[in-house]
């Protein structure tokens, strides 16, 4: 999940950003996963190819400021995870089947892309790139594994059992609401937002909490590193992570990049939700 007790600005972008834009679907296409899944995604821009993966509560219209300025150099192809927005879901959910919607946006690039991931789409993306698929590139944008000691390790296995619970029950409110004060976002907040339109769509696509808790092993691994993982990857890789982050988070930055073998560099950028640079992905 995105880290514990730490700065909530960008879960208050998440339930802050403008789903309203008559343009939002204009430009959206789609592809075919392996097992059926419809999967939406925006092409924009031109150049070398990179496909940019959104985390937790977002669609892609979060991400597409960010795929805007990579578009100024790149072709990019900003697509919705399974279970959100434009995109379709197949039950029951297994990360192999987000390798595989990966693996179908691959083919429609027709080359091998770059890859962004924020978030724990940081975590799909290393994911993908363990597996052999034909990836060029990654940037890993604050990563939120937790770290090695016990209290961290607590949470993110208590986080991820009682999320289980809360969706198992239909709970959905309650699980967003979990999500948001885990993270850090004050419960006063979190109240003040229940019963808006945004917090509607939020419900819509709690589901995927679980979906994410699973990427980032909160339940079998305690959302620590998965060492063994990173250390499959054979593309160059960065990893970033935001100068407002807790010393924590940093700390697992610089040691997920180490983990991963050839060409690994780590970069400490000022804020969580600031633009790339473009040479990271050249």
């Amino acid at each position: 999940m995105t880290g514990f007790g730490g700065d909530s600005t960008g879960v208050t972008q998440t339930l802050y950003v403008d789903n309203t834009r008559k343009d939002k679907d204009d430009r959206m296409e789609t592809v075919t996963s392996r097992d059926g899944t419809r999967i939406a995604f925006d092409r924009m821009g031109d150049g070398p190819p990179v496909i940019a993966v959104c985390g937790e509560m977002c669609e892609r219209a979060l991400m597409r400021p960010t795929a805007e300025e990579l578009a100024k150099r790149f072709t990019v192809f900003n697509y919705e995870r399974r279970g959100r927005g434009g995109s379709g879901d197949t039950v029951p959910y297994a990360i192999e089947r987000e390798i595989e919607d990966i693996g179908a946006l691959i083919e429609e690039v027709g080359r091998s892309p770059s890859m962004y991931g924020h978030s724990s789409g940081a975590g799909i993306a290393l994911h993908a790139a363990a597996t052999g698929l034909p990836i060029s590139r990654l940037v890993l944008h604050d990563p939120p594994y937790t770290s090695a000691d016990e209290d961290s390790r607590r949470i993110a296995r208590e986080y991820g059992k009682e999320l289980s619970t809360l969706l198992s029950e239909d709970r959905r409110g309650d699980a967003v609401a979990l999500f948001f004060t885990t993270v850090g976002m004050p419960r006063e907040m979190v109240d003040g937002m229940r019963g808006t339109p945004r917090w509607a769509e939020l419900e819509a696509i709690a589901p995927t909490l679980a979906y994410d808790s699973e990427v980032m092993g909160d339940i079998g691994r305690d959302g620590t590193i998965p060492v063994d993982q990173a250390g499959a990857v054979t593309a160059p890789a960065l990893v970033l992570t935001g100068g407002a982050d807790h010393p924590w988070m940093t700390d697992v930055g610089r040691r997920l990049a180490d983990a991963m073998p050839g060409g690994i560099a780590f970069w400490r950028v000022r804020n969580m939700s600031c633009r790339p640079r473009c040479s990271c992905l050249c």
